[in-house]
């Protein structure tokens, strides 16, 4: 099918034409609206606005550009090199997963949360050290670093290609967080973190690779296999290790946060609570109403 016209509307008609097999109708329209404001800089409004106005030839190219591209099952994201999260847009790039809403809720409890809020007066020990495991793009300590802005933020990832990403997201944040590689299943030099945390917090990989049948394409062939998924004979592997690690690198009254598997929530919690670390671990349910997140605070 070719494009009738510049107008947007005959733009929109192509996308539906030629990626019909690949979105829903509404969420098509989500993505054209991404696509419209990475372009055009139009607003949801706009594109409703304009949607019978021509456009010209060069926005045109970059959106039919973008459109063959999604035909390829490759996230918008990817496409845009930008994703949103809570409040600002970070580059994305394949070498990084790309934001989740259930993350953002993981951060948006954090800042929230009233014993982490009222930290300085409840139990005298505020928040000035942050520690995020996994660190992908580096929107989780990037976001922590612009709400506590006098706590020193680190965050570790086993790629080199994501920390990169993270370093550049950082900069263009204009935040100071410093980036390490560390692989934390290996043996490591432990004195790469130098200090004990006020607070660790870690979505690690927690897809079971026997999940992966069940994932959408754009997922399973474009994002990166070594933050999403995990043996299936061991699918807390990662939470285990973070909790021991909570012994030496996190500070008594710390805070520990996970984004978990809802499958295996309360294995990760027992394993917290048998650890005797803390002085209590649970488990706290996402927006959906699943086991989604764990929340411990240290001895």
């Amino acid at each position: 099918m070719k494009i009738a016209s510049n107008k947007l509307s005959d733009l929109y008609a192509f996308y539906k034409s030629e990626l019909a097999t690949n979105y829903e109708q509404d969420e098509l329209m989500s993505v054209f609206e991404l696509v419209c404001e990475r372009y055009l800089n139009y607003s949801k409004t706009d594109v409703k606005q304009h949607f019978h106005e021509n456009i010209n030839q060069s926005d045109l190219l970059k959106i039919y550009d973008a459109c063959l591209e999604l035909k390829t099952n490759s996230p918008i994201q990817y496409i845009l090199k930008e994703a949103f999260f809570y409040d600002s847009f970070f580059e994305v790039n394949p070498s990084v997963l790309i934001p989740r809403p259930e993350t953002e809720e993981l951060v948006d409890i954090i800042i929230t949360d009233s014993l982490i809020e009222n930290q300085t007066t409840i139990l005298k020990q505020p928040i000035t050290k942050i520690l995020d495991i996994g660190t992908g793009s580096g929107c989780i300590p990037i976001t922590l670093k612009k709400q506590f802005p006098a706590a020193t933020v680190v965050g570790i990832d086993i790629s080199d290609k994501a920390l990169e990403v993270a370093k550049r997201n950082s900069i263009k944040h204009n935040v100071e967080v410093e980036f390490i590689k560390l692989d934390i299943l290996s043996a490591f030099n432990s004195s790469l973190i130098t200090h004990r945390s006020s607070l660790i917090i870690s979505n690690p990989p927690y897809v079971l690779k026997s999940e992966a049948e069940q994932m959408e394409k754009r997922v399973l062939s474009h994002e990166p296999y070594l933050a999403l998924f995990v043996e299936d004979n061991d699918p807390i592997i990662f939470y285990k290790r973070i909790i021991d690690l909570c012994d030496k690198h996190l500070e008594s009254n710390g805070f520990l946060f996970f984004e978990l598997n809802p499958l295996y929530a309360h294995k990760v919690n027992d394993y917290a609570i048998a650890s005797n670390l803390f002085i209590f671990s649970e488990v706290l349910l996402d927006m959906s109403g699943k086991q989604r997140f764990l929340k411990a605070q240290k001895k």
